[in-house]
Formats: C-alpha cells, sequence, structure tokens
C-alpha cells in the first residue's frame, strides 16, 4: 500500500527563550498547519506518533491534546537527532500496514542555551547511551574541554582532512552555503549570509569547526499528515499529495566501531546503509534526485553523507562542494532551507521539517528558494547512538 504526505506545517525555528512559548504552543501551531494544509480536521487523524528528546514521557499526548481530544492514541518517540524520522517512519508503516489510513507525525523541542552534553539527555558519559561511541573518540584523539558533540565531529573532520585531503575552506563552503540558502526562508533561525572567509573567521568551537559551521540549540515545531491512496482519493487530495516511495532505518553495526574511526562511529555507515535499501526499494538512484535535505549537524557531516548517499566517491566530498554541483545551478541543491546549521536543529522536529521543505519543493511552492524542476527529494536524518534514516519522496 502507498503513502503520501498530504499536509506539511511547522513553526519558525528559534533561539531557545526567544518567545514565551511552551512546547504545546509550538505543537499547535505547526499541526494546526499541517492539518490545515491537508485540508482535514483532526478528528480524521487515527494515530499520533510525536518525536521529542528533553520532555517528559507523556509530553506527547499533552502537546497533541493541543489539536483535539478525540482519543488517539498518541506515541512518544525518542532517537536523539533522528527522532523526527524516526516518527513519520512510525506514521508512514502505520498507513502502508494497512493499520490506519490517515496519520499525524509530530516533532518538537524546547531547548536550552548552550551545546548540548553527552547525548540528547545531557547526562554525564558514564551512563550516556552514547558512552562507546564517545569512547572511540577518546582513544584516539583523547578528550578536550569542547563541547562532546563538537569534538566527535570536529575530530572526524580531521581525520578526513588527514585521509583524503580536505581542506578547511571546503568545510566552511558547507557553512556559507547552508547559510546563504537560508536567507530565502522565513522558519529559518538565521538568515545572515556569510563568505567562506567569514565562515573561518568565526570562532572555533572544535578544530576546524567554527561556529559558523555548527548548528545552534532551536526551539521548534514541525508536523507531516501522511495518508492512504485510498483515503486520498476519497478526499480528493492528489493535487498535494507527495508520495513517499521509500523509506530506511538503520544502526550502528559492527562496521560503525571496527574501524576506531571518528568518521565510521559518527554514522557514515548506517546512512550509507539506509540510503542503499531506500534505492533498492525504490528502483531510483542518487541520479534520480533533484533536491536533498541533508543532517548537516556540523558542516563535516555534510561532507560525509555526500558520500553516504552516493553523490560522490570516497575522500570526494570536499571537491563536491567547492565546485558549486550542490547548490542552485548545480547538480544537486543541498538544503534549501538551510540546514540545520542555518535552519536551526530542535532535535524532534529536524527530520520531519526536513520532510516539510522537500514537500513544498516538489509541489513547487518553495518561492524564492524552489529547485526548478524539482520533481524527487530525499531527506536524511541521523542521531548519533544511533539512527539514521533516509526519505525518498516523490510528485507524480
Amino acid at each position: 500500500m502507498k503513502s503520501y504526505v498530504v499536509g506539511v506545517g511547522m513553526t519558525r525555528f528559534e533561539k531557545p527563550e526567544t518567545r514565551e512559548w511552551q512546547y504545546w504552543d509550538m505543537v499547535r501551531e505547526a499541526g494546526t498547519g499541517a492539518l490545515a494544509d491537508a485540508g482535514i480536521p483532526y478528528t480524521d487523524v487515527e494515530q499520533v506518533p510525536v518525536g521529542h528528546c528533553f520532555q517528559p514521557s507523556t509530553a506527547g499526548q499533552r502537546a497533541a491534546y493541543e489539536l483535539g481530544l478525540t482519543g488517539v492514541p498518541v506515541y512518544n518517540v525518542n532517537n536523539n537527532c533522528a527522532t523526527g524520522a524516526s516518527a513519520l517512519m512510525l506514521a508512514r508503516q502505520f498507513v502502508e500496514g494497512g493499520i490506519s489510513d490517515c496519520v499525524l507525525a509530530l516533532g518538537f523541542e524546547k531547548m536550552k542555551r548552550g551545546s548540548l552534553g553527552s547525548g540528547a539527555d545531557g547526562g554525564d558519559f558514564a551512563t550516556s547511551p552514547v558512552a562507546r561511541h564517545y569512547g572511540v573518540m577518546a582513544a584516539r584523539h583523547g578528550f578536550e574541554m569542547s563541547p562532546p558533540t563538537a569534538q566527535i565531529f570536529g575530530d572526524a573532520a580531521r581525520e578526513h582532512m588527514e585521509r583524503y585531503g580536505t581542506t578547511e575552506a571546503q568545510l566552511a563552503a558547507v557553512g556559507a552555503k547552508n547559510h546563504r540558502h537560508s536567507a530565502h526562508n522565513p522558519y529559518a533561525q538565521f538568515q545572515d549570509v556569510y563568505s567562506v572567509d567569514e565562515v573561518l573567521a568565526a570562532k572555533t568551537v572544535h578544530r576546524p569547526l567554527t561556529r559558523l559551521q555548527c548548528s545552534p540549540t532551536s526551539d521548534g515545531a514541525a508536523a507531516a499528515v501522511v495518508v492512504s491512496e485510498r483515503f486520498a482519493e476519497r478526499r480528493g487530495l492528489q493535487d498535494r499529495a507527495v508520495e513517499i516511495v521509500a523509506q530506511a532505518m538503520t544502526t550502528d553495526t559492527e562496521e560503525s566501531f571496527a574501524s576506531r574511526s571518528c568518521i565510521d562511529v559518527v554514522g557514515l555507515p548506517m546512512s550509507r546503509e539506509a540510503a542503499r535499501r531506500v534505492y533498492e526499494r525504490s528502483g531510483l538512484g542518487i541520479e534520480d534526485v533533484d533536491v536533498v535535505e541533508l543532517h548537516d549537524c556540523f558542516s563535516v557531516n555534510e561532507l560525509l553523507t555526500y558520500e553516504a548517499l552516493g553523490m560522490c566517491g570516497e575522500g570526494e566530498s570536499g571537491a563536491l562542494v567547492e565546485s558549486g554541483a550542490t547548490t542552485y545551478g548545480g547538480r544537486w541543491v543541498v538544503n534549501p532551507s538551510g540546514g540545520l546549521i542555518s535552519k536551526g536543529h530542535p532535535l524532534g522536529a529536524t527530520g520531519i521539517a526536513q520532510v516539510a521543505e522537500l514537500v513544498w519543493q516538489l509541489r513547487g511552492k518553495a518561492g524564492v528558494r524552489q529547485v526548478p524542476g524539482a520533481r524527487v527529494g530525499l531527506a536524511h536524518n541521523i542521531g548519533l547512538g544511533g539512527a539514521a534514516v533516509v526519505t525518498l519522496l516523490r510528485r507524480s
């Protein structure tokens, strides 16, 4: 059975404590927007998976209750930074499995200012679910006082530079591109444009990563209405429907740790395998994709994901971004929203917000940031610890 996204909505992503609102206020705004976009009432919704990382257990119910009190099942989902895509995957599985005809996927986060700790829970390393990952980092690179997530990705960048000759300017080109893209996104946390030199000159977070190459903490919410083909036909929603052609989630395997490399431990093998499964299931490849929203939590992760998705060969990602192949006028447009680096990264909302951007792009409704002729889009959402979700969308 096929599944379709027929409605999306999101709040603007903002620096924590910018607005006096609660997480349920965010969800009301995003969820109401998605339902309005789909043209359906909340009473049509049969199941609600809700992604969040920092709120208590049944926060999903408290948030969803802002949309209605219908007794609908609500599921709380937490998969670190891949939480949003994980909630969307549950929605798709409910529909494609024939369990439900209409499911609302929600994702939100109300965060604190400052860098993340050793995981989404900010706990200590001894009890952190990502302690094994950080152990690989510490054994190879030692442990410094910089934020741990920046440190493990920064160390992956150092390894990439040493192994392949990737330059700091190529890493900075990712940040410059994504900040440039976000200038036209009204939902983005940042809308300032920076040159590669300005990105390089920004404050260093963990060498070689500067502040303008790192995603910020953010508040925000996103929502997507996922329906069956028969529901879309019965309600006359084909004009707004975007098909979820294929989707896959992977978790860490022995390959993630065998090399004792930060490149692998931050998720390259997971992402590569998720992409492989999606291409196999869909019969499409990266050559068929027009627009990509990928998980650029740090600039190096965008480069690693180019390689994982098959956009270039191993070690060639620095040259790829430098060539202009991943921006307007190039082979693909990657992160037209501004990505996590500039749009923002409220963990539970990120994966659904990526899909919202792709839905607008594939409908031809993305305004100034529209990718000309976009028909196929790919979303990539990854969480350390770990989970990688790749979603392929197509507009008929």
